[in-house]
């Protein structure tokens, strides 16, 4: 099934989402991988507020390049989730609904996902111009100093993306090698 979602994200607009269903997303995406997911837990200990509200927040785990002329960013494909895994359960819990990025989850991100009635989206790994090619724009909104890893406000239009993990704990790296052994069967 293919779905069209708006952020800030409601939490009711996620729950009819399952593991393997496409999404065009569209509207504001924070950036942010784990240089700059330290920085937020930092905060979080220390009692200071966020640079941004968690709650309806999407976060694509991403370092886009620099934008050519008249691009609103340059290629901005995915990176690898699972080193953000320390501190995404605690984000969730505080309101995070969505999380973009590739690979596996580890057991604590996924029980915090169902917990919270959030989901992880998977964007397509290589097709980096693909998925910059749906950012109109891009902002800096802090830690300058981390370079493309500093935390910015894209506004998106039409990102495609597959739910990974959904509300209910379905998770399609777990159903989709699964179906693959279970078709090979039906081949003897």
């Amino acid at each position: 099934m293919e779905w069209k979602l708006t952020s800030p994200v409601d939490k009711k607009a996620l729950a009819p989402l399952r593991a393997g269903d496409r999404v065009l997303l569209s509207g504001p995406v924070y950036t942010a991988r784990d240089a700059a997911h330290k920085r937020l837990t930092e905060l979080l200990d220390r009692g200071e507020p966020l640079p941004f509200p968690l709650e309806g927040s999407v976060i694509y785990y991403v370092g886009p390049t620099p934008e050519a002329p008249g691009q609103g960013i340059g290629s901005a494909g995915p990176t690898t989730s699972g080193r953000m895994d320390a501190y995404s359960p605690r984000l969730l819990d505080l309101g995070q609904p969505v999380m973009i990025g590739k690979g596996l989850r580890n057991r604590a991100v996924q029980e915090a996902i169902v917990r919270n009635g959030a989901v992880y989206l998977a964007a397509m790994g290589g097709a980096g111009a693909l998925m910059g090619g749906c950012v109109r724009s891009a902002r800096l909104v802090c830690w300058e100093d981390l370079g493309c890893e500093a935390v910015r406000l894209l506004e998106v239009e039409d990102l495609p993306l597959v739910v990974a993990i959904d509300s209910q704990g379905g998770n399609i790296y777990e159903s989709g090698p699964a179906a693959y052994l279970n078709s090979l069967k039906g081949d003897n």
